[in-house]
């Protein structure tokens, strides 16, 4: 039968910490007990040592006549003097060293042996009667009948026992602690976790809801946070697309009437704003659809796609050249992986003319470096320039910048498929674009 596990953070916490701190305390406690314990004997063997010591001292000093008499007075409850040899069947105890040792200390100049028999039937482990042997100044015997529960404790432990019981508790609390707070951190690390990857890929799986109480509430919130901001980007995506999309159908108009102007120079003039327009309401339909990431997944040759791209691009007239194999497929969505990988082609020929591919393999990455040979972007325009419509101040003319959205479009191409593209000034002169994609399907 499963025991109930509370479902409140607190609970558990607090269960935790109560009943480690009783188990705890249980052994510290067990373990002072053991040391009082050994304490206590040692007083009482110093006693008993201290009476008889007083008690041979007295006997000593009267006279043999005299000491019958008086044998019986000085004796107590729990000890008895006699003046005869112990039994023959008395045999030697040696659990009573510590006793031994204490009447050692008490009367260093006497022999002490502590023997025992046994009463009536049995053998010599049952009715044990422990007896004190030694002898007087003048070598009259002296024997002394010890209480039997004296002898029978074990062995007293060590000192160290104190500081077993020291380290228990430190040890105890130290694992406790941990414990504790690694209960109380690792859902905060889980929901850390999932944002920021909920900021790298909107459309990743929800989180794990389970656990206590309050972190699954909290699991509950974010993924309701985060089918929030999925309605949201998809709302914004369609009205993107349709906007772009119906946007052809009046430029398509004015195409056809501008055709009907005489004024070659006024018409030219048209045609090219059109051109223009239309091409912008392209690139917003083409930069909504990539942010759509649901075309499935396949096993992608990243040698045979580069090398692809570099014939296009040398069809084209740019000079464009290609360096390095992978030598191992890549998992991910093959049409946008080559409109990204084009964008950035395309970027680079545009801004820096000449552009070169080159191929790496990584333990748990592929990486695909473009360089062109331009004069480069300052730090600051690095980030910038993946944002839409965005376009740096050296490209404000649409001839030349395009609509500032071909980078947006490729990074956005990147990450539905768990990659990545950074900027960056080489240190030979141009830029040099990074693309980073994982090995494994994400």
């Amino acid at each position: 039968m499963r025991l109930p596990w509370p479902r409140t953070l607190f609970a558990r916490l607090m269960l935790i910490w109560l009943v480690g701190m009783a188990l705890v305390l249980a052994v510290a406690m067990a373990l002072i007990r053991g040391e009082r314990d050994r304490f206590g004997r040692d007083v009482l063997y110093e006693g008993v040592a201290r009476e008889i010591g007083a008690t041979v001292d007295v006997l000593d000093r009267l006279p043999a006549h005299a000491r019958e008499e008086w044998i019986d007075a000085l004796g107590r409850r729990r000890l008895r003097f006699s003046l005869r040899e112990p039994p023959p069947e008395a045999r030697p105890l040696p659990q009573a060293a510590p006793l031994v040792q204490a009447l050692e200390r008490t009367l260093p100049e006497r022999e002490v042996i502590v023997v025992g028999y046994t009463h009536g039937r049995g053998d010599f482990n049952h009715h044990l009667q422990p007896l004190l042997s030694l002898r007087l100044t003048d070598g009259t015997p002296l024997t002394v009948r010890l209480p039997g529960p004296m002898l029978a404790a074990p062995h007293p432990p060590p000192p160290g026992r104190f500081f077993a019981a020291l380290f228990a508790l430190v040890g105890g609390v130290t694992l406790l602690t941990w414990l504790a707070v690694r209960i109380a951190t690792r859902p905060l690390s889980r929901l850390a976790a999932a944002a920021d990857a909920l900021g790298e890929d909107p459309n990743r799986a929800p989180m794990d809801a389970r656990g206590p109480a309050e972190v699954a509430r909290a699991a509950r919130a974010f993924n309701r946070m985060q089918g929030r901001i999925q309605q949201h980007v998809g709302e914004r995506t369609r009205i993107l697309a349709a906007i772009s999309h119906d946007l052809q159908t009046p430029i398509t108009r004015l195409r056809l009437r501008a055709e009907m102007i005489d004024d070659e120079t006024l018409r030219a003039k048209i045609q090219a704003d059109l051109d223009a327009m239309q091409a912008l309401a392209r690139e917003g339909l083409d930069y909504a659809k990539s942010l759509d990431a649901s075309a499935p997944a396949q096993p992608i040759d990243l040698d045979g796609l580069a090398e692809a791209l570099v014939a296009d691009a040398q069809d084209m007239g740019w000079q464009v050249t290609l360096a390095g194999r992978t030598g191992a497929p890549c998992h991910g969505q093959i049409v946008a992986l080559r409109r990204a990988l084009w964008n950035l082609i395309e970027n680079g020929v545009k801004f820096g003319e000449r552009v070169e591919l080159t191929l790496e393999e990584a333990r748990s990455e592929f990486r695909i470096r473009i360089r062109d040979h331009g004069p480069g972007l300052p730090e600051a325009e690095r980030e910038r320039v993946f944002e839409p419509f965005y376009r740096t101040e050296a490209s404000r003319n649409r001839e030349t910048g395009g609509t500032g959205l071909g980078l947006a479009i490729a990074r956005n191409l990147l990450h539905a498929q768990g990659g990545d593209v950074v900027l960056a000034n080489h240190p030979d002169g141009g830029l040099e674009a990074q693309v980073t994609l994982p090995r494994a399907p994400r």
